[in-house]
């Protein structure tokens, strides 16, 4: 089942904060979107949306990246 929830400008800009970090700390590792959807355990299609921004995702999917990327959060979402 999924919500339609309405996002704020801003809250719209973090999910693509987020997704734009995912990919540049994936690239650092020199990881692709295949290796790092295995390690976090998600579909790649959902994770080429995630660094598109495309999606809002739960909290439990941001720390499988995290975790899959072994980077610490504030890499990934720092602090305003």
């Amino acid at each position: 089942m999924y919500y339609v929830v309405s996002l704020n400008k801003k809250e719209r800009a973090r999910i693509q904060t987020f997704g734009a970090n995912v990919r540049r700390e994936r690239v650092r590792r020199r990881m692709t979107q295949e290796q790092l959807a295995e390690k976090a355990e998600i579909a790649t299609r959902n994770l080429q949306k995630i660094e598109a921004g495309e999606i809002n995702i739960l909290l439990t999917t941001a720390f499988r990246i995290q975790l899959g990327l072994r980077r610490p959060w504030k890499r990934l979402m720092p602090a305003e």
